[in-house]
């Protein structure tokens, strides 16, 4: 069984996936710990429900980026934590951080990376950067987190189809429909040590 921690700005419906798959036993892992930087993040009510320990972290109360990194470190290595999934998580992760849990950090993005990825592209500004270039299909990425943004090696991806209309709010709630199938997947995979980093790319075994 995997210890893991996830890490949260949001209303968690990610979270809620994770939390549901491994109630059910297609996880086979353990979720020590949530942490926020958001006090009035929901998805820290969601982890409370389930029984789940929480921390609210204040990244004011910290002089650098880097201290503030240090004490999450801290935090997920009194729990033992191994896979650490963002789920929604705006922030940005020290190299200490990367270098400590290289390979085993896990993100989710709502696009097919490398469209709509990068510096400034997360939440609803993805939807509307893909409904502006008037592509047909967008989708979901789950990757392993490197040093860049939305650069690390892919594990899973599926596409989702741009219905001619379609709003930001619609096509949010259909891709979110999938992160909600592929993180959890991911994770699920990870746990069985079926996933193997070959320089870029990931392979399922």
């Amino acid at each position: 069984m995997v210890n893991i921690g996830v890490l949260i700005s949001g209303s968690g419906t990610n979270l809620q996936a994770i939390i549901d798959n491994i109630k059910n036993g297609k996880i086979d892992g353990k979720l020590q710990i949530v942490i926020s930087n958001r006090k009035d993040a929901y998805g820290l009510i969601r982890a409370k429900k389930a029984g789940i320990e929480t921390i609210y972290i204040n990244r004011k109360e910290f002089n650098s980026r880097e201290e503030y990194n240090k004490k999450i470190i801290e935090e997920l290595s009194k729990r033992k934590v191994e896979l650490v999934v963002l789920a929604g998580y705006l922030n940005i992760l020290s190299e200490e951080f990367i270098y400590r849990y290289r390979g085993r950090i896990i993100n989710i993005h709502p696009s097919l990376i490398p469209s709509f990825c990068g510096k400034g592209c997360y939440g609803e500004r993805v939807h509307e950067m893909a409904l502006e270039r008037g592509v047909k299909l967008t989708g979901v990425t789950v990757h392993f987190v490197d040093e860049g943004t939305d650069t690390g090696p892919i594990i899973l991806q599926k596409a989702v189809e741009i219905k001619d209309n379609d709003t930001v709010e619609s096509l949010k709630e259909r891709v979110l429909k999938v992160e909600h199938e592929l993180l959890p997947e991911a994770i699920r995979l990870f746990c069985e040590g079926r996933l193997a980093i070959e320089g870029k790319k990931v392979r399922i075994i």
